[in-house]
């Protein structure tokens, strides 16, 4: 390489130098402001998670505590509780009303289960149909027979979690109105139902033999 193209080589680094040096000073912010962005959001987030943990373990701790008092003071503490998520939420609405059937306000307590859920709700279905479940429950004789038929048929016909124990508890109606045959035939149903657990299957076996039947053999698998 001569002097001369060596002389220009240098010339050229320099003016690359020097555009470099110009556009950063000209544009330099940018790429600081994203730097800074990308940290400050990992703060943010990381920090947003450090208060949901602190936020889950103070609900958490409430619960905890309100379960160690009397059903009367076990209410009152649960109902002071508000948990940001509404599955939470569900959860102490839940318990507080089995406080307040402990403590005998059964009407009381399905008043508030009856709150859960919905159709304009953000919670998953199933919080809805346990909650409904247990209301029918707290109501017993306080409701007609046939008006209680109605709310866990309803219950039973969307095929969620609550069906076979919605099923359950007709048959159960089925045995307080006298239609024992019914009763007999719903509680074998609820035996030959995969879904059902072997609680439920033995529940209903004792049943149907409480009503004088016999229990028909399962079927293999």
């Amino acid at each position: 390489m001569t002097e001369r193209d060596s002389f220009l080589e240098e010339v050229a680094e320099e003016v690359r130098r020097d555009r470099m040096f110009a556009l950063m000073r000209r544009y330099g912010w940018i790429a600081v402001l994203v730097v800074l962005l990308i940290v400050g959001g990992a703060a943010w987030n990381e920090w947003r998670k450090a208060q949901a943990t602190e936020r889950a373990r103070a609900t958490g701790d409430a619960i905890l505590g309100a379960l160690q008092q009397s059903p009367d003071a076990r209410a009152e503490a649960l109902a002071a509780i508000a948990p940001d998520a509404p599955g939470a939420s569900a959860a102490v609405t839940m318990l507080r009303a089995g406080a307040l059937a402990e403590g005998g306000e059964s009407a009381a307590a399905a008043e508030a289960l009856e709150g859960i859920g919905g159709p304009d709700s953000d919670l998953a279905p199933v919080y809805g149909q346990i909650a409904a479940f247990k209301a029918l429950l707290q109501q017993g004789d306080a409701v007609p027979a046939e008006e209680r038929r109605q709310g866990f048929s309803a219950l039973a016909g969307t095929g969620g979690a609550m069906r076979l124990l919605a099923e359950e508890q007709i048959a159960l109606i089925d045995i307080e109105t006298g239609d024992k045959e019914a009763a007999l035939e719903r509680l074998e149903t609820i035996r030959a139902d995969s879904a059902a657990t072997p609680g439920l299957r033995r529940r209903a076996a004792q049943l149907i033999v409480a009503l004088g039947g016999e229990p028909r053999p399962m079927a293999d698998g």
